[in-house]
């Protein structure tokens, strides 16, 4: 093959993308960080710093779905990484309804994505939350566990939810929460649909809010349904498309998908991104520190045994961030998940997050272990990366039954 008609391959950011990622960067290292401790010590939705994202389109439906459709389908991970770089926990609470809109383009119709995604951002000057509530008290890895009922009231055209839901971002804050019921129990994960519930509607509550370990300026509850009434409409996907996947089930035939496997499958390289943004941070501090600190009449990176772990953690860095960017060129470009790429993003991105932050802080030694440091607050949050969304064995069973051909329940 001559080299005029060699196919292309490159490595190389778009300058659109560079741009992005410069924007979000100066926002990060301007607002987001010198902010972050003091939100992490509040425990709070840090809502001055979503309003100065909102004021310069940060935090905003059109900058959410023009990096959700950049054609190299680099535009959110690029992002995400510098949000995530700034601070973990205040990037969630911007990006944290990033998940119901990906549920809604996941699983809704044109229509329901055009009127209800926008209610969740809302405007620079009237900001609005959205919430993805799947968890469940009983129901966490295994989601064909959940137990809140949606069941069709056909006179009214109307469906009544009831259940509780846990360990929702945004849950109960949120203006439009997106909620996972099960509609046909007998079927499991195959038997669930998702629904949409609209702001102020009876019946929905905050439940418990979580006191957490880490990201501590994302809001994180319970949500309590009861007897909340939904129009038809608001079935995500309409009811044409569940009575089919329900006949299908019935028939005891394979399912296409199912709702929130269908969110978190879309999701799985963002949340990965997310881990290699913590993580760089962590690793560029240590690295930092290692030039400075001097012991025994030289830079503790001049030692063998810091030298080969900074070693470890950028590679490490470098080989997660790597593998989202594949698993997200491939999901926007059509391409499936022959080998599970995205659960591989994730797990290996996630996995690279705790094993960098805690040899960031051994770097640092004392001075790590102290609030005064940031990477002890980082080591705190990288933790979460490895639980939410799949856990790490979660990720694990889903690469294995799909490099062997298992079925993936």
């Amino acid at each position: 093959m001559s080299e005029a008609t060699a196919p292309a391959f490159s490595l190389e950011l778009s300058e659109d993308v560079r741009d992005v990622r410069d924007w979000a960067h100066g926002f990060a290292a301007d607002v987001i960080r010198p902010a972050a401790a003091e939100w992490d010590e509040r425990e709070e939705t840090p809502w001055p710093i979503i309003q100065e994202a909102a004021k310069i389109g940060l935090y905003s439906l059109d900058f959410f779905a023009n990096q959700w459709l950049e054609p190299t389908g680099l535009g959110i991970p690029v992002a995400f990484e510098e949000l995530y770089w700034g601070d973990p926990g205040i990037a969630l609470a911007i990006t944290g309804t990033g998940l119901a809109a990906v549920s809604v383009a996941s699983n809704g119709t044109q229509e329901q994505l055009f009127e209800w995604v926008p209610q969740m951002f809302g405007s620079a000057d009237d900001i609005k939350l959205g919430a993805f509530c799947s968890s469940e008290p009983g129901a966490g890895s295994d989601v064909s566990a959940i137990k809140t009922r949606a069941v069709y009231d056909q006179a009214k055209d109307e469906w009544v939810i009831n259940g509780v839901k846990t360990w929702a971002t945004n849950g109960g804050i949120a203006d439009v929460h997106v909620v996972v019921a099960s509609v046909e129990p007998e079927f499991g994960s195959r038997g669930q649909a998702s629904f949409i519930i609209p702001p102020n509607t009876p019946g929905l509550s905050q439940g418990q809010k979580f006191k957490k370990h880490g990201i501590r300026a994302s809001h994180t509850a319970e949500v309590v349904l009861d007897n909340v009434r939904v129009p038809g409409s608001c079935l995500l996907g309409g009811k044409d498309k569940l009575d089919e996947r329900l006949a299908r089930a019935r028939e005891g035939k394979r399912s296409k998908g199912q709702a929130a496997m269908k969110t978190f499958e879309a999701s799985r390289p963002s949340v990965g991104v997310m881990a290699v943004g913590c993580a760089r941070a962590a690793y560029e501090y240590a690295r930092d520190y290692s030039i400075q600190r001097e012991q025994f009449g030289k830079p503790i990176g001049d030692n063998q045994g810091v030298a080969f772990l900074l070693a470890d953690m950028v590679t490490r860095i470098d080989a997660a961030r790597l593998l989202v960017w594949r698993a997200a060129w491939m999901a926007r470009n059509g391409k499936d998940f022959t080998n599970a790429e995205g659960s591989m993003s994730k797990l290996y991105a996630s996995e690279t997050a705790t094993f960098v932050t805690q040899n960031a802080l051994r770097i640092l030694g004392g001075n790590g272990y102290t609030r005064e440091c940031p990477v002890e607050r980082w080591h705190r949050d990288a933790t979460i990366f490895t639980i939410f969304e799949g856990a790490s064995e979660i990720q694990k069973l889903i690469i294995g039954r799909t490099i062997t051909g298992l079925p993936i329940r």
